[in-house]
């Protein structure tokens, strides 16, 4: 899958970052990076690039988990809190994962500002290697996070693991739009906007600009629901949010 994603099948331990042939084993690492500078304006940004509209998509991802109270979840990239602070709002316990000590710091300041102490861990691991038990989880998200990990079937393998059976998986990703007049216009503001945005908001355009780029890259939403079946989850759907900017995939582990 990597191979053909760089078109270049020749190379098995090289993989993208943004529009770069990177190693393998220094992407995680520029990821973190990345994320690094971002953390204290991330969450401004976001509203700011989607004009607010993320809180939408993520309201709709949460009300597909469908948690219950005393249902475990592990939000994986959690960052800054955005998914698990619904969840628990739901009455689920919330191990949150983040590979960035950055993001966590950011998430655990809001936690503690809005007096979400109980029934939230943080913990600072790796998607591709959760520290998690398995079997011990009754849903698993992971919100705008999974195309930033080197081998995306290593974190779905990851998410089946933890999974009970009958656990509910759901993924927030940036995807490809579907409504060619707002391709167009999409592909603009991204190109245009959003790395100067960065830079006057965050002081990093860069960081933008491997966003964008991280985005384009990432498989259709045919693509990554067929990568979701072949990790071994059933009764993956797929919708797609305002015209495919976003998608909401979710799958059960039977």
């Amino acid at each position: 899958m990597v191979a053909a994603m760089l078109g270049d099948g020749n190379n098995d331990h090289a993989t993208r970052f943004g529009d770069r042939v990177v190693g393998e084993d220094e992407k995680a690492g520029l990821v973190r990076d990345v994320f690094e500078s971002v953390a204290p304006r991330y969450d401004l940004m976001n509203d700011l690039m989607s004009v607010g509209v993320h809180r939408l998509w993520k309201r709709q991802m949460v009300a597909a988990v469908k948690a219950k109270a005393g249902h475990h979840v592990v939000d994986v990239a959690g960052g800054t809190g955005d998914i698990a602070f619904r969840l628990i709002g739901q009455g689920a316990r919330v191990t949150l994962v983040d590979i960035n000590p950055a993001m966590l710091e950011v998430g655990r300041d809001r936690a503690f500002d809005r007096g979400l102490i109980d029934n939230l861990s943080w913990v600072c691991g790796d998607a591709e290697a959760l520290p998690v038990a398995d079997g011990s989880a009754d849903a698993y998200t992971i919100a705008f996070g999974i195309r930033n990990v080197t081998h995306i079937e290593r974190a779905l393998q990851e998410a089946r693991r933890v999974l009970k059976p009958g656990g509910r998986f759901a993924c927030l990703e940036f995807s490809h739009v579907v409504l060619p007049v707002l391709d167009g216009a999409y592909r603009v503001y991204s190109d245009a906007v959003l790395p100067r945005l960065g830079g006057i908001v965050a002081g990093d355009p860069d960081s933008y600009r491997y966003l964008v780029e991280s985005i384009r890259r990432f498989p259709d939403q045919r693509a990554f629901a067929h990568m979701i079946s072949e990790t071994g989850l059933d009764h993956v759907k797929v919708v797609n949010l305002t015209g495919g900017v976003a998608a909401l995939h979710t799958a059960w582990r039977l």
